[in-house]
């Protein structure tokens, strides 16, 4: 039940981002500083505890979550670079403004988003309060990935319509991802493994991604305060769990 009811939540969160794109982008930066703050709480204070506890229990080795945290930053670093699909930098690819590169770019974002149902339902198989936190982190980052969603489609010469019917793909694109995991489990190791990769993946969205968004054009101190705000909420949210 609670599964289904995150992954609806997804959709909704991914939906409003790319409404919101579709009206009015330039008053988001200080969401976006709270939700680089949800995502780096979520991590250090949820899903690295919870790494470290089946590690001890099962006498695993701690290097490799590390390792699978390591893989996922760089893999998601290297497959958005190559798909050019990385938000803070595309001005420096204004030569390929084009719809097909917002098509593909567009995909690979449903792409991600399937992979955020899959975390969710991942999490609810190593426990409820995991799946919760992981599930705070992807609806969190998940109205950034419909704000770019539409604003990928939109730049490169798409429709609003068009923008719209991939907008739909990608919000449905983590339910279908929780509904997925319904047909497997993990293993004690495949756990810690899928929880250190989402990590990295975690780390480099919000790294990379977010705060850089937050802060391209309006730096400012209120906005560091509330990624502050951010981090220190899913440290309470932790406690309390």
């Amino acid at each position: 039940m609670l599964p289904a009811l995150f992954a609806a939540s997804t959709f909704v969160s991914t939906l409003l981002g790319g409404l919101t794109a579709l009206k009015n982008r330039d008053r988001l930066h200080r969401i976006l500083g709270f939700t680089a703050g949800v995502l780096l709480g979520v991590v250090a204070f949820d899903i690295l505890p919870e790494v470290f506890r089946i590690v001890g229990q099962n006498n695993l080795s701690r290097t490799v979550p590390m390792v699978a945290l390591v893989v996922g930053f760089l893999l998601f670093h290297i497959i958005e670079k190559n798909l050019i699909i990385h938000h803070a930098h595309e001005l420096e690819y204004g030569e390929h403004k084009h719809p097909q590169v917002g098509l593909a770019s567009a995909l690979a974002l449903s792409g991600h988003s399937f992979l955020d149902g899959v975390g969710i339902g991942l999490g609810f198989q190593v426990s409820s309060a995991v799946g919760i936190a992981v599930a705070i982190a992807v609806i969190a980052h998940d109205f950034t990935d419909g704000l770019n969603t539409v604003t990928l489609m939109l730049t490169n010469k798409n429709t609003p319509r068009r923008s719209f019917g991939l907008l739909l793909l990608d919000a449905a694109a983590p339910v279908l991802g929780v509904l997925a995991t319904r047909l497997f489990h993990l293993s004690e190791t495949g756990l810690v493994l899928y929880l250190g990769f989402f990590a990295g993946f975690l780390l480099y969205i919000g790294a990379s991604d977010i705060l850089p968004e937050a802060h391209a054009k309006h730096p400012s101190r209120l906005t560091m305060m509330l990624t502050v705000a951010g981090a220190a909420l899913m440290f309470a949210v932790s406690r309390f769990a």
